[in-house]
């Protein structure tokens, strides 16, 4: 915790509180958090303790570092609850989820919730498995009747909730060539979504700009190493 303070700077802090960071936390860039997890490598016990410190900068670490053969249900569970921002809760324990094997049944666990920081780490873990494991072990159907149903709920839902399904629509469109033009589809028929941004001049999600970019750059169906960045 010492060594993450003296990385932390007011000016990151005032960034990261724009974009919903809670205190405590030092306000650490990750680029920082990335020569500590150098230091430590993948710890299971130290990434626990870091989690239940509270501070943000401390469970975002934890998130880097832990080893995903040793995460639980059980300690998914309790990140996913802890998580109280979007960066912990759709990108910290999104991707380290995804890349447990309990990933898939929690994901689909955790879409069900009526609280906006577990429903959005549902639909990042989803998205992060599809934009990484091979096409031939995903379940194709359940992945399509999730696009009906954020087509049916996506404009009445909660503001984070939006962003993280608006994700998983283009993860499909990208990612599974069966289901990229329904993807696409679903979101020339969702159009426009209004939403709160962290700040003025932040662009809302543009669902068929994201896939056409992709598109362009010729990475259509090309999956990603691994979920955590």
């Amino acid at each position: 915790m010492t060594l993450l303070e003296s990385f932390g700077s007011e000016q990151t802090k005032k960034v990261l509180s724009r974009h919903g960071a809670r205190e405590p936390f030092f306000g650490v860039k990750i680029g920082d958090l990335k020569k500590i997890q150098k230091k430590t490598g993948k710890a299971y016990q130290l990434a626990l303790e870091l989690f239940d410190t509270g501070n943000s900068d401390a469970m975002y670490l934890a998130a880097m570092i832990a080893d995903e053969e040793s995460l639980t249900k059980k300690d998914l569970r309790k990140w996913a609850r802890k998580a109280n921002w979007s960066m912990l809760s759709e990108y910290a324990v999104g991707q380290v989820a995804a890349e447990t094997k309990h990933g898939w049944e929690l994901g689909l666990e955790w879409i069900e919730s009526p609280k906006e920081n577990i429903s959005t780490s549902g639909w990042s873990t989803l998205s992060n498995i599809i934009s990484t494991a091979p096409n031939e072990t995903l379940d194709l159907e359940t992945i399509e009747s999730h696009l009906q149903r954020i087509e049916k709920a996506i404009h009445q839902s909660k503001n984070r909730e939006k962003y993280a399904m608006s994700g998983y629509v283009v993860c499909v469109a990208c990612y599974v060539e069966a289901l990229h033009n329904k993807a696409i589809a679903t979101a020339e028929r969702i159009g426009e979504l209004e939403v709160e941004t962290a700040t003025p001049g932040c662009s809302p999600p543009n669902m068929i700009g994201d896939i056409n970019k992709v598109v362009s750059k010729g990475r259509l169906g090309k999956k990603r190493k691994r979920a955590r960045c």
